[in-house]
């Protein structure tokens, strides 16, 4: 069975505080409170990995919510598998994992995540990424960061 890092349950606690922000800085909401319990055991016992069903009900679901925040597939619709590679140079996913997404459980689907993301070989995460990265233009503005022009369109003078 698949296990949660604690990197993932760190991004959790994060998301959580993000939304849910503390009203006095001291106390955290419930999801901060369940997710941080289970991420302060594995620092204890220097652990890496919770395991998915040992992790109390409350700290999964907020786990599992945070999830849902995620993006689900790393396919950027260029697949060589299809063209025979054991290792998608698109996504970085084996052949195996491409196949059977779809019925993968959230953890084993952010343990591929982890790997691919470690791993930073695929296309997803270097010329494509560049390239969105670089990306500016009126239809498509960082966000924040709206042009004086994409501020009038749309709008009569």
């Amino acid at each position: 069975m698949a296990g949660i890092h604690i990197t993932d349950i760190e991004a959790a606690i994060n998301w959580w505080r993000e939304r849910a922000p503390s009203p006095d800085g001291l106390n955290a909401c419930a999801e901060v409170r369940a997710l941080a319990e289970v991420y302060g055991l594995l620092v204890y016992y220097r652990e890496t990995e919770c395991a998915e069903l040992g992790m109390p009900a409350e700290a999964k679901a907020a786990w599992l919510t945070w999830y849902e925040s995620t993006p689900d597939a790393p396919c950027i619709a260029i697949c060589s598998t299809s063209q025979g590679d054991a290792l998608c140079k698109g996504c970085g996913r084996t052949f195996d994992e491409v196949q059977h997404w779809p019925s993968m459980t959230p953890t084993e689907k952010r343990v591929t995540w982890r790997r691919i993301s470690t791993e930073g070989t695929a296309w997803r995460f270097n010329r494509y990424a560049e390239r969105a990265r670089e990306f500016k233009g009126q239809d498509h503005p960082q966000q924040g960061q709206l042009t004086d022009k994409s501020l009038t369109v749309g709008r009569k003078s």
